[in-house]
């Protein structure tokens, strides 16, 4: 067999294609023999002469070989090479996958010889397993080549580890680690410091992501974008951290560190979930203007930044830009335009993208069906919802706690709590426990239709079975029980809250609220109010609606509003409440 070997301007032929002579060695992993091949090479060279070469001093480089090679962070794999499997990996990867006792992994892996070719089975099962997000199953492999091994690791098994570190909140580790490489004389990468930056931020420790970067520039080494666009990742995985993760971008370009496609892609989609398309489009221009190119991730991005608002009319225009420049659009960006025109309230829209993809030969996915259910519930179809669920079952597309929980919403808002009963036994029935959003529903939907009695059966439940309540099942809960008028229960419930030890959020104390608002009750939403201020819990419109409404008096709304301009000195009051709600509180009752 001929094969064309650029590194050496020459030609191989690979005897393994004539005869092979073979030696046996290592047991385990399929309960027999393991093979290993000894092969001789031969190179023609310029003069057309046959000569022999030892393969072992041939560098590998070319091969795919993993073994002394930097790793591309944030790639999914290594130098744009996703790794191939030997027959001995794969039967690593399968044993690694199914195993998570240490010991009878060091057993095993102790079996292999120390071989080049062994090292490298290692790290690709490694990168694979990172491929598929087995933190728990790197940690195995590479804290055994770390400690209990005779191989002597390199940058890339010490990045892989305090990738799954990090990922695994074992930021202590992951410093630890940091400090064995720096021993042991690797020299550590700018990937190495975008993973240790993206485990802090993961961690929520800003201020030692900070401190890598200095570490940095103690070694000489300048932030690249790699790091950067880690330290936005990390800041985007942990809510309220947007404002940080702009401030970030701004700062790397003040530092003239020039943003890569990445980059873009991270901001936008950052934009986009803040609801803030305007500047996810701002951003796409300016990389447009910057000689930057956008990638399918890029223009994904973007439709799901409109699609998020609806605006399924500037989706549509991305969409086409897309395949203007080039891009053959696949199921993400199908899904992203569907969910666009679900949001606008064009069900049919939807189901066009829908069978357009399936024309152009693109496979909807289960989030694409998902997608279909939600359009149709939204929109009051329930029947056509179903038929999509059921269609979903038909093609052996095994619906998700997800599937189910649409479906379910899209009979909970026609109050059609005998068919939600009926989904839930289903999901039971499946093998699919409901999670605490669903049985929130569930709450909601007993709380409308004033059937308390389920209402607390289905709260005991979650107090006593696997789901937990959170925030969310109180202020539903709270906020029932107020519109009902049971004080004393909202009072029991918000005491709950705190012995449970979770925060009270605005809706919390909003709700809470509400229910003395609605006796008129002034002075007593006064002082929740002030208890609301000293929690650091900070007001918002919603507030101000409830506070105004429950002014009995023109005095009192004067007291309130004075109030509320003290506190948002930059926004009008009016801004907050609606004009046809300040005029009916002017009203004094009499």
């Amino acid at each position: 067999m001929l094969v064309a070997g650029t590194a050496l301007n020459c030609l191989f032929i690979d005897t393994s294609s004539f005869q092979r002579v073979l030696s046996f060695g290592v047991t385990h992993f399929n309960g027999g023999v393991v093979k290993s091949c000894k092969r001789e090479g031969f190179v023609i060279d310029e003069r057309g002469k046959l000569k022999r070469f030892n393969k072992k001093k041939l560098s590998r480089r070319r091969c795919g070989s993993l073994r002394g090679r930097g790793w591309k962070y944030g790639s999914g794999f290594v130098d744009g090479i996703f790794p191939v499997l030997s027959p001995i990996a794969q039967k690593i990867l399968s044993f690694i996958q199914r195993e998570t006792d240490p010991e009878k992994v060091a057993d095993v892996l102790g079996t292999l010889p120390s071989t080049h070719a062994s090292w490298d089975d290692l790290i690709n099962v490694a990168v694979q397993l990172r491929l598929n997000k087995k933190w728990d199953s790197i940690v195995l492999v590479c804290e055994w080549i770390l400690k209990r091994s005779s191989f002597q690791p390199d940058v890339i098994c010490f990045n892989l580890l305090i990738d799954a570190y990090g990922q695994k909140l074992r930021y202590k580790d992951a410093e630890s680690l940091y400090v064995q490489l720096l021993e042991s004389r690797c020299v550590p990468t700018e990937d190495t410091y975008a993973l240790l930056v993206k485990a802090y931020c993961l961690a929520g420790l800003l201020e030692k992501a900070e401190a890598v970067l200095v570490e940095m520039q103690n070694h000489h080494v300048t932030p690249s974008a790699t790091v950067y666009n880690a330290y936005i990742e990390g800041l985007m995985k942990r809510r309220g951290n947007t404002e940080e993760a702009i401030d970030v971008f701004q700062r790397m370009k003040r530092e003239r560190c020039k943003p890569t496609t990445e980059t873009y892609n991270l901001m936008i989609n950052l934009y986009g979930k803040a609801s803030k398309s305007y500047m996810s489009w701002k951003l796409f221009c300016e990389m447009r203007s910057h000689q930057c190119k956008p990638n399918i991730c890029t223009y994904t991005a973007l439709v799901n930044a409109f699609a998020r608002e609806g605006l399924c009319q500037k989706a549509e225009e991305v969409f086409e830009q897309l395949q203007e420049d080039g891009l053959e659009p696949d199921v993400y960006v199908y899904n992203a335009l569907m969910e666009a025109y679900s949001r606008a309230g064009y069900p049919y829209g939807a189901a066009e993208i829908f069978s357009l993809m399936q024309h152009m030969g693109c496979e909807p996915d289960r989030a694409s069906y998902n997608i279909m259910v939600d359009a149709y519930g939204r929109a009051g179809l329930r029947s056509d919802a179903e038929a999509v669920f059921e269609q979903m079952k038909k093609l052996r597309i095994t619906p998700t706690m997800k599937s189910h929980m649409l479906l379910l919403s899209a009979y909970s808002r026609a109050r059609d709590v005998n068919k939600c009963e009926a989904i839930l036994k289903e999901m039971s029935e499946n093998g699919v426990e409901p999670d605490t959003f669903v049985l929130n529903s569930m709450l909601n939907l007993y709380g409308r239709l004033g059937q308390f009695t389920k209402m607390e059966k289905t709260l005991a439940e979650m107090e006593n079975g696997p789901c937990t309540a959170d925030i969310s099942t109180y202020n539903i809960l709270i906020n029932v029980y107020g519109k009902a008028g049971f004080l004393e229960r909202v009072e029991e419930l918000f005491e709950e809250v705190k012995e449970r030890k979770l925060r009270p959020d605005v809706v919390t104390w909003t709700s809470r609220m509400g229910g003395y608002s609605r006796k008129k009750l002034y002075v007593k939403c006064l002082e929740i109010f002030e208890e609301m201020i000293d929690s650091g819990c900070v007001p918002d419109g919603g507030t101000a609606k409830v506070l105004l409404s429950a002014c009995a008096s023109e005095e009192q709304v004067e007291q309130v509003t004075s109030v509320l301009r003290t506190m948002h000195k930059n926004v009008s009051v009016s801004s907050l409440v609606p004009k046809q709600l300040m005029a009916k509180s002017l009203t004094v009752s009499t």
